[in-house]
């Protein structure tokens, strides 16, 4: 008797994909390797998306769906932003590789242009001119992402160490940082050893960070009204 062919859809192929990426990272991330979690073969994934990319493209517009379903913040721009720059984080943390996923698509999905269009009108009512409110979107999104992605990578790393050492690296820190010369390091050996680099992918350095990028933003603004 013929084997049944498991049923698939695209819904159950977006859900895989987030479990294998979860699991395995992107840089393993194959069409291949998805066809076998669903245990099917690879060839039947191609009636659903063209290739690995548009699969990417409707992974990241997933991704952007739900942060315009989960950001309802309203106020003025500063407030707007601010919400927006949080709920960014959370939704990127909660899907593996999405950050890489929003990095390496186009805006060429519905959801994604809707997130674009949503993240425009946060500062529309400002004086900034159009291409500098661009500018303020794209510096809140690249900053929202590179945190994610290098907190994410800074696990990865220190899970990576663990398995291979069986410790953190901070023994053999210390002793590269006490090798060197006090005008080579010594701030940073400083900073190493009161914890500071530990505050590194928490919520109050993400505060911080945004802070100073809405404080800018600000800065810009009164000039443009003390111009006009």
């Amino acid at each position: 008797m013929k084997k049944k062919q498991p049923q698939i859809s695209e819904d159950k192929i977006l859900e895989a994909s987030w479990e294998l990426l979860g699991e395995e990272g992107i840089e393993k991330f194959s069409m291949r390797r998805l066809a076998d979690r669903l245990g099917i073969q690879a060839p039947s994934l191609y009636w659903y998306f063209k290739s690995k990319q548009n699969l990417y493209q409707r992974l990241a517009n997933q991704v952007s769906k739900m942060i315009l379903e989960e950001f309802h913040s309203e106020g003025d721009w500063k407030e707007q932003l601010t919400g927006l720059a949080v709920t960014m984080r959370s939704v990127l943390y909660r899907y593996p590789c999405s950050t890489q996923l929003m990095m390496m698509t186009l805006p060429h999905e519905p959801d994604i242009i809707r997130f674009t269009n949503r993240m425009l009108l946060c500062v529309e009512s400002t004086p900034l001119e159009q291409e500098q409110k661009m500018q303020v979107v794209t510096t809140l999104v690249n900053y929202v992402s590179y945190f994610v992605l290098d907190d994410y990578q800074h696990e990865r790393n220190v899970s990576a160490i663990l398995k291979d050492q069986g410790a953190l690296p901070g023994e053999e820190m210390v002793h590269l940082l006490n090798s060197m010369s006090e005008t080579e390091v010594g701030l940073f050996r400083r900073m190493f050893t009161n914890g500071l680099f530990e505050l590194m992918g928490t919520d109050g350095a993400f505060e911080f960070g945004l802070k100073l990028i809405l404080l800018g933003v600000g800065q810009v603004i009164k000039e443009q009204e003390s111009s006009m």
